[in-house]
């Protein structure tokens, strides 16, 4: 049987989306993959279906993982959905892929990784490419992150490309977002520069058997307190090795005490509101633009 015959076009996905949204809503993987996919394309029907999900969202905690390449972020997402599954905890997970500026394709190795979820009905694993968004994060990633909330998905990691020092789009989205750095990888300043030490909701010090993992975590220290606008209460330095599922519990365990603070300060309805201020502009602006295109309304000024 060809893949063809297997998956449904985008006119058939949208004949029926009252039937689409319900599966999503009991949680079924089919229907979650094809809406993830119909907005990754761009489909009219993937917009209908966000619509009708959009009530039924904001339930599930976002927690956005960034890092260096290297810093072990696959292995401790991994790590992470293991241990929610175990506490009992359904989990989403959206991967984000670099796509290749030369051949246009992404490797998504990350569903290669976690494997040993791949036939647990409580987890979710979607790899995404970036497709040429920046900010370490796909463009339909968000939108992506509410199909699975609407699905009923508790806990949703957001791992990113690979940090750069301009790469901070996950903490727009994000309840709680991990910052990792592992000792020995070169000039560990240069992880603070440039906004990427302000997104950091908990530092994760990973690969900590490494030499130089007390260094590093005095220099998280200094940083913060050498920051312009120091923060009341500094992130908290956590430390693990993922690869043995080491400061695992207490790592979640830290997430959680994060979010309790933040609801309680109102901190977390602050940020979830001004992502969604901000993303309404932004679908404003998009619709301007395409009108504006439909009716041959744009000009290039000489020069441009």
């Amino acid at each position: 049987m060809n893949e063809a015959s297997i998956t449904p076009s985008a006119e058939q996905r949208g004949d029926n989306l009252e039937d689409w949204t319900q599966r999503i809503q009991r949680g079924d993987p089919r229907a979650v993959a094809q809406a993830i996919t119909a907005i990754e394309n761009c489909e009219p029907s993937g917009v209908e279906l966000l619509k009708r999900l959009y009530p039924h969202t904001g339930r599930a905690t976002l927690v956005g993982v960034t890092g260096a390449p290297g810093s072990g972020k696959s292995t401790l997402v991994d790590a992470m959905a293991s241990a929610l599954r175990k506490a009992g905890h359904s989990v989403g997970i959206l991967a984000v892929d670099p796509t290749s500026p030369f051949s246009g394709g992404a490797i998504l190795g990350d569903r290669v990784r976690m494997q040993v979820h791949s036939s647990d009905s409580g987890a979710f694993i979607r790899s995404m490419a970036t497709r040429g968004a920046l900010g370490g994060l796909a463009a339909a990633s968000m939108d992506a992150a509410m199909v699975l909330d609407a699905a009923g998905f508790e806990y949703i990691l957001i791992e990113t490309v690979g940090v750069g020092q301009d790469e901070v789009e996950v903490a727009r989205i994000a309840d709680a977002t991990l910052l990792l750095l592992v000792p020995g990888m070169g000039d560990d300043v240069q992880a603070f520069k440039a906004g990427v030490m302000e997104i950091a909701d908990i530092f994760v010090v990973n690969k900590s058997d490494y030499p130089g993992a007390d260094r590093l975590e005095e220099e998280i220290r200094a940083a913060v307190n050498l920051a312009p606008s120091p923060p009341a209460h500094p992130p908290a330095i956590l430390r693990t090795i993922a690869t043995r599922a080491e400061g695992i519990e207490d790592l979640l365990a830290a997430i959680s005490r994060y979010l309790a603070a933040a609801r309680a300060s109102g901190g977390l309805l602050r940020r979830r509101t001004t992502y969604w201020q901000e993303r309404i502009l932004e679908i404003a602006r998009e619709r301007r633009w395409t009108i504006s295109m439909h009716r041959g309304s744009i000009q290039v000024l000489p020069g441009s």
